[in-house]
């Protein structure tokens, strides 16, 4: 059973159209890139699954429920924007999430953060705003979820961390669980992935594992997104 499946799914506010009749379905231990040029409907996508919209006709399902309590409890979301406390120190942001999820992993959480070499007393404030962002990661990825849900996880991450972060992503996510990035960076993630939707203009352009998108038409992830949103 497909852990996350769109039917028809539109969202508009007002005249403007953000997603318009988006189909397709995510299965179980898949690494999914959800791609597209800003303003093509990623993000809004990825609120909708949350929950933190409701979209405007069609269906959104996650584990064949749908977006509320019960899919929150096994969902792990990462935001584009950072939204955890400035006054806080680490170790209490962990305590927090340990507190709240149930399926929070303490001993993995503090594990990521050595090796980072990020100090947990230390207060969010203190950090700069990429460290801040690994820190909201390694929250996200510490949860044992049945899907993860990552809008832009190393847009503003360091290039000489990026490939830290995807190993973090690939090595701490349930097998059994899937991943959508989102994320206009693609050469940075392309291999990380199983699958792509490619979004522009809130519909879907292709849809496809990314060994078929290779034999198909013949050019890498990057190369294919090149063509599809050149200007």
């Amino acid at each position: 059973m497909a852990i996350l499946k769109c039917r028809d799914l539109v969202k508009s506010y007002g005249r403007k159209t953000a997603l318009r009749d988006v189909n397709f379905a995510i299965e179980p231990g898949r690494i999914v890139g959800l791609l597209g040029p800003n303003g093509s409907g990623k993000t809004t996508l990825i609120k909708i699954a949350t929950g933190l919209l409701t979209a405007t006709s069609g269906s959104i399902k996650i584990d064949d429920m749908s977006p509320g309590k019960e899919t929150k409890a096994i969902v792990s979301y990462l935001p584009e924007a950072t939204y955890l406390n400035d006054w806080m120190k680490v170790s209490q942001l962990v305590n927090f999430f340990d507190d709240f999820y149930a399926d929070f992993d303490r001993e993995k959480a503090n594990e990521m953060l050595r090796n980072l070499n990020i100090d947990d007393k230390e207060s969010l404030k203190s950090l700069s705003k990429g460290t801040k962002e690994k820190v909201q990661l390694i929250l996200v990825m510490a949860r044992n979820a049945k899907l993860y849900l990552l809008d832009e996880p190393i847009g503003g991450v360091d290039p000489a961390s990026r490939d830290y972060i995807l190993n973090t992503i690939i090595k701490n996510y349930n097998p059994e669980a899937s991943v959508v990035i989102s994320t206009h960076l693609i050469s940075d993630i392309e291999q990380v992935l199983d699958d792509v939707v490619f979004l522009k203009d809130g519909q879907i352009v292709l849809s496809t594992t990314v060994d078929d998108l290779r034999e198909t038409h013949g050019m890498s992830v990057d190369g294919y997104f090149r063509e599809v949103f050149k200007c």
